[in-house]
């Protein structure tokens, strides 16, 4: 039995600390993954289940729970060396105007950027870039929560471009920490040009 223990980590790494798990598995097996909320459950039963796994969960204390899964059979997997792989058939960019994701809570809106941010880290096939702008000026710069996966991205050739202007009127110009300063036609040209855009 494979013990994974995610209790205490915010979405999404609960499912991506039990994928990483199920893509190393060369026979069957079986996952024992702790979690501490009801929501990390329903996400890691989800994936378990996608990748054709016989899953139970149960409860195990106030805040901890059990998920159990048991993998028969193993799907072929595709080694990726290096782990991040940046695209070369595709041109897809992450546009982010904002330090924070979607409307409402803005604590809760920042834990789910950064969230964003670590996803893409995680992908098979990274984007071609990263453009900032307006308020998602920040991200780049000294003290920024996801500096650390953004210059993880920036090795694998990702390029961060951050808006030249926007750095200006944060004041940000000399902090910013990791990629380019670009121009608003080049965030025009990059987005015309792009076979898809993704934007939180």
């Amino acid at each position: 039995m494979i013990t994974v223990d995610a209790r205490g980590e915010n979405c999404p790494i609960p499912v991506i600390k039990t994928k990483k798990t199920l893509d190393t598995l060369t026979s069957a097996e079986v996952i024992e993954v702790l979690v501490d909320n009801e929501i990390a459950v329903q996400n890691v039963t989800k994936l378990a289940r996608d990748s054709g796994g016989q899953v139970e969960s149960m409860q195990v204390g106030d805040n901890d729970f059990k998920v159990t899964i048991q993998m028969e059979s193993v799907q072929e997997q595709v080694e990726m060396t290096p782990t991040m792989q940046s695209s070369n058939n595709k041109n897809t960019i992450v546009v982010i105007s904002t330090e924070r994701m979607g409307e409402g809570n803005d604590e809760l809106g920042t834990v789910l950027l950064k969230g964003f941010i670590f996803a893409l880290t995680q992908l098979q096939t990274l984007p071609k870039k990263i453009i900032f702008y307006n308020g998602g000026a920040t991200l780049p710069c000294e003290g920024s929560d996801s500096l650390e996966d953004l210059q993880a991205m920036a090795a694998e050739g990702v390029e961060i471009l951050t808006c030249g202007t926007c750095l200006d009127y944060y004041h940000l110009k000399e902090k910013l920490a990791v990629g380019e300063v670009t121009n608003m036609y080049s965030i025009v040209e990059a987005m015309n040009e792009a076979s898809t855009i993704l934007k939180p």
